[in-house]
């Protein structure tokens, strides 16, 4: 067994443990098993969902909320982005509350969050209340912003866990594309009242699914872990190995000091952490988030009906989001992110000059939209999962504050400059994708997170 000296001088024997006996873990895996992970996934993308609705209300319920409660412009501005604000809270939080409650105590906490926010929207007949909720909102979303990925990643076998990962971005697409459709056709109030569903199935559904073995096995608890792992197998599956490796990786962690945000500097995480934090930088950077929370504006000012542009816009990323889903598995990380990096790029190029959002939009969903929430979820050990999960989650609503608080200026100042800029984002993505992110296919959690070292 590895000691606290071989870990802290970085011994080979504690960073090939997991891949250097047995070159491959075989999990088996039954239908029965395949059942509750796919259950398990499910309830957890509820959280997704929510994710999408909350981003998703602010552009249909803008004129309403605008024309009902005398807000200004400016103020329906603040409204749009104190979610963002929220959410970097929640974000910092994150990792914390995963780790201390469990992955399922976090998503149900975020879950009645969102619904007293969602209430205190329902209820407002002024800014302050309707400020308040917001936040809520964006506190609730930004932890499950985390932990959702997350607790998909510890659960799933490795040969499904790229494409049932980025059922978190589709569903945060569905979401959105819901919101909008709904948002077409009631008030604002009602539209806030349907913001609750989600929340409620998910609590209801965190009754009927396992909790993260993984998790479970990290706070020492062995007999729910086996218990747990082996619902998510497969009654008839045989989980010695997959057992044995993460029990293994485990206890070699357990040696490893506690971890502060300085730790993640060190040479042992700092790969991890910059290609972690190097992909929400682009994701947001590239300037979905102005388009997403404005979308009914950009639609106005291209000569497009708002309702029926952000319903087709929304479509489109249901749609394409799927698709790359269903490729994840097939074709690897790595080729996905370039092909979206350079779609983006050109999309925001179209943009510039004839105002095509429809390129960009689709190029953002198959790759830039998911995966990094994928590989976010796949590359931190767990004794550094919590700080570096809540810092990448950061790094990730900073950036879309940034984004939509700017997006408006930056319009006005020039729409054409405005995705000229964006472009450029998008080409120092491609560089960033090529030169350093790896790819994580096929390949456990375990191996991952060895390799990274």
């Amino acid at each position: 067994m590895a000691t606290r000296q071989d870990v802290e001088k970085g011994n080979d024997t504690i960073t090939k443990p997991l891949i250097g006996q047995k070159k491959e873990v075989q999990i088996q895996s039954n239908n029965g098993g395949l059942w509750v992970v796919l259950l398990s996934t499910l309830v957890a993308v509820c959280g997704s969902f929510e994710f999408g609705s909350c981003v998703g209300y602010s552009a249909p319920a803008e004129y309403g909320i605008m024309d009902d409660l005398g807000i200004s412009y400016s103020e329906y501005s603040f409204f749009g982005s104190i979610l963002t604000i929220g959410a970097m809270i929640g974000a910092i939080t994150s990792g914390q509350i995963a780790d201390f409650i469990g992955r399922k105590g976090a998503m149900g906490m975020s879950s009645m969050i969102c619904i007293a926010g969602w209430f205190t929207v329902y209820l407002s007949f002024g800014s302050f209340s309707l400020y308040s909720g917001r936040f809520l909102l964006g506190y609730g979303i930004g932890v499950l912003s985390y932990v959702v990925p997350v607790f998909i990643a510890e659960i799933t076998p490795k040969n499904l866990r790229g494409a049932l990962a980025t059922a978190n971005q589709l569903f945060i697409v569905t979401g959105l594309f819901i919101a909008y459709v709904i948002g077409a056709i009631v008030t604002w109030r009602i539209l806030a009242l349907t913001g609750i569903v989600p929340c409620m199935v998910l609590l209801v559904g965190l009754f009927f699914i396992p909790e993260s073995p993984r998790w479970l096995a990290k706070v020492g608890n062995e007999k729910e872990f086996k218990l747990s792992l082996q619902k998510l197998r497969g009654a008839d599956a045989d989980i010695s190995e997959e057992v044995a490796e993460i029990q293994e990786y485990i206890v070699t962690h357990e040696l490893l000091p506690k971890v502060t945000i300085m730790d993640l500097l060190g040479k042992q995480n700092i790969r991890s952490v910059v290609v972690g934090v190097g992909l929400m930088v682009f994701q947001q950077f590239g300037g979905i988030n102005g388009i997403v929370f404005y979308a009914g504006q950009i639609f106005v000012s291209a000569g497009v009906p708002p309702n029926v542009g952000g319903i087709l816009y929304a479509c489109l990323q249901v749609i394409v989001t799927a698709f790359g889903g269903s490729l994840i598995d097939r074709l690897g990380r790595r080729p996905l992110l370039i092909v979206s990096a350079y779609g983006m790029l050109l999309g925001c190029l179209l943009t510039g000059t004839s105002f095509l959002l429809k390129v960009y939009i689709g190029f953002y969903s198959v790759g830039l939209g998911a995966i990094p929430w994928v590989i976010m979820s796949e590359i931190f050990p767990l004794h550094i999962k919590g700080t570096a999960g809540s810092l990448v989650t950061l790094v990730n609503w900073c950036g879309s504050w940034a984004v939509s608080y700017t997006f408006n200026f930056l319009m006005n100042w020039s729409s054409h400059g405005t995705f000229f800029g964006y472009a450029f984002v998008c080409a120092a993505a491609v560089v960033f994708i090529v030169m350093l992110v790896p790819e994580t296919k096929g390949r456990t959690l375990e191996e991952i997170q060895a390799s990274m070292n």
